[in-house]
Parts: C-alpha cells; structure tokens; sequence
C-alpha cells in the first residue's frame, strides 16, 4: 500500500512497506546547533516533551513502541507549527514516583529558563499514571503563570473515529507501520487466532493487526493528533501575557547557557 492522499489540501508524501517517513532533524533539539535553537524559540517557543517506557507490544512491534510513536507524532506537530522536540524520556510513572517527579521538575524548569513559554509532556503510553506523573512535575513550573504546560496522550485532543488507540493492535500498529515500516514483523504473530484482551501468549488489546492495521490508518491517525496537538500548543501560547512575542529566551552561548 502507498500513500499519496491530500490533507487539507496539502499532499502527503507517498509512503509503502519498504519506505520509511523522514523526521525532520530541524525540530529535534538533539540535532541543533545553538542558532537553530535559538531562531525555533523566538518564532514559537515551544518545547514538546515525549514520554513512553519500554514494554511489551507484541511479537511484532518494538519495546519502546509508545516513545517511538509519542516523539514522532510531536516531530510531525512541530513540523507544522513550529517549535522544537526533545528527545524521548522513558521513564514511567511505574518509577518511584518520589523520586521521578522531582527530575522532572528539573527538566521543565531547565526548559522554561532556555526561554520556551508552552511546555507539553505527550505520553505515548496511555495509562492515567503517566499523565498524572508529568502535570505534578509541571505544577511547580506553571504556578507563576509565566509559562503554560499540561500532560496529555498522544490522541487526548484528536480521539474519535480516524484517532485513537489500543496495545499492539489495529493502532498502535499502524503507526508503526507509518514511521517505521522496517520495524514491523506482522508475520511474527502467525496465522492463528490472538489471545483476547491482552492475555498471554500475545498480550495484545484491541483489533487483530493482521486485518485492521495499514499505513493509511496510520498515516491518518498520525495527522489528525499532530494537528491537534501542534494547535492547542499555538492556543495556550497566544492565551499567555504578551502571546507568543515575549519569550525571555536568551543567547544560548557559553557564559548564558549549558546544558537542558
């Protein structure tokens, strides 16, 4: 199957089983150099933080699937609205959350002195913990109002009928087989029938990959979240004092600035 469909009147690059879909290097900070950063924070200053863990998803899907899929989705958000990508935390709230918290503080707080206004911790990997884990560690960081931030899923603004979810199954899947073709082995899970909800041997939930999965169904759900996401990122930074023209980022130069 390839891809070539029109979103919005905007042609998406056609994508098949043996294609893998580019990230741009110019969102993800990992990829920077200091006058990229800099210039991506005037013009939006937006920091998109992806969380996932390692766990299992089937035979046929990668370990850290709900990163993969999470830093992805905000690669393609940021390549849209602008702002930039940190790299993937797999850290979870399964962690002593005493401990964990608090690094994470840390890390927002260091991302709002670089000078980013809207901070948004996207997990991937879709339990309650995860999100409740990364708006504590917010909290502190949005109190004095300078700055806005929330945890969410990677489908929390864009779920319905073409967005959604599940473990290992139709969705999770499909991204998969969007972003990283190469990294999907559906031939892993045999030709018999999958154990039901979630249950050993497949510790799959949701539709059976084999019939439901595809690239379009990928391709689709992965538009629709980053859509959504990169606009309630622009919403919360017109919302704050000044909108999005009074970021208090600085020369990221020695002397300034170090490290995130």
């Amino acid at each position: 199957m390839t891809v070539g469909a029109a979103l919005d009147g905007v042609a998406t690059p056609a994508v098949g089983p043996e294609t893998k879909l580019e990230l741009s290097p110019a969102v993800q900070m990992q990829f920077m150099r200091p006058a990229q950063l800099e210039k991506a924070i005037r013009e939006f200053p937006v920091a998109y933080v992806p969380f996932g863990l390692i766990e299992w998803h089937g035979r046929h899907l990668p370990l850290g699937n709900d990163a993969l899929k999470a830093h992805a989705i905000l690669v393609k958000a940021a390549e849209k609205f602008g702002g930039v990508v940190y790299p993937p935390v797999y850290f979870h709230d399964g962690f002593a959350r005493r401990s964990l918290v608090p690094v994470l503080t840390d890390l927002f707080e260091r991302l709002k002195k670089t000078g980013f206004r809207v901070i948004l911790g996207v997990s991937g990997h879709n339990v309650q913990g995860q999100i409740d884990m990364v708006n504590e560690a917010l909290a502190p960081v949005l109190a004095d109002k300078t700055v806005a931030g929330m945890g969410l899923w990677e489908i929390t603004l864009s779920r319905g009928a073409e967005s959604n979810t599940d473990h290992a199954a139709k969705w999770e899947t499909s991204n998969m087989m969007f972003f990283y073709p190469e990294l999907v082995d559906l031939s892993a899970l045999g030709d018999g029938p999958l154990a039901p909800n979630m249950k050993p041997p497949d510790g799959i939930g949701g539709q059976d990959p084999r019939k439901h999965a595809s690239v379009e169904v990928g391709r689709r759900n992965v538009e629709l979240a980053a859509h959504a996401i990169g606009k309630k990122a622009a919403e919360l930074l017109e919302g704050l004092p000044g909108g999005r023209g009074s970021s208090s980022q600085r020369v990221i130069a020695p002397g300034h600035w170090w490290m995130i």
